[in-house]
């Protein structure tokens, strides 16, 4: 009996040594990779800038969002946009509307406002910014996800 409490407890600990190792090494910067996000909480995305909600920021509704996007982004001058909580339940959905001509593929003006219900239960949530995908295919997927607080 104690062997066995041994060797599970080095193969948890083992498990933890290569989780460990292997986000240092690699899955890091997968996870980083997928929401855009430097060492800094800087946005990255080369297709978007100027996002009003910076990381962390205290939300309120209504909820307004602009910024700029590649037109790349869009289909029929809209991309989605939602506010999440922690736990990835949708709180509020819209679509972020072009403010000029999104046929090119230059930086296109965007906003974007809902409201939403603050939750009780978390202080936490993300704002979402995802690329306009008819296709479905997900070598077109393209994400941002922008850590938010609630009031």
């Amino acid at each position: 009996m104690k062997k066995l409490f041994i060797g599970i407890l080095i193969l948890i600990l083992g498990i933890a040594v290569g989780y460990t190792v292997g986000y240092d090494r690699g899955w890091k910067s997968a996870v980083h990779d997928i929401f855009k996000f430097d060492e800094q909480n800087h946005q990255t995305n080369p297709n978007l800038k100027d996002i009003s909600i910076q990381f962390n920021q205290l939300v309120t509704s209504p909820l307004t969002v602009t910024g700029e996007a590649k037109g790349t982004w869009f289909f029929e001058a809209t991309f989605p946009i939602k506010l999440t909580d922690w736990d990835g339940r949708v709180l509020a959905e819209s679509f972020a509307t072009a403010k000029s001509d999104w046929m090119t593929e230059d930086f296109v003006p965007f906003e974007a406002t809902f409201d939403f219900e603050v939750p009780e239960y978390v202080e936490n949530g993300s704002l979402v910014l995802q690329k306009s995908n008819p296709s479905g295919l997900p070598e077109n997927y393209d994400a941002v996800e922008i850590p938010v607080k609630f009031k």
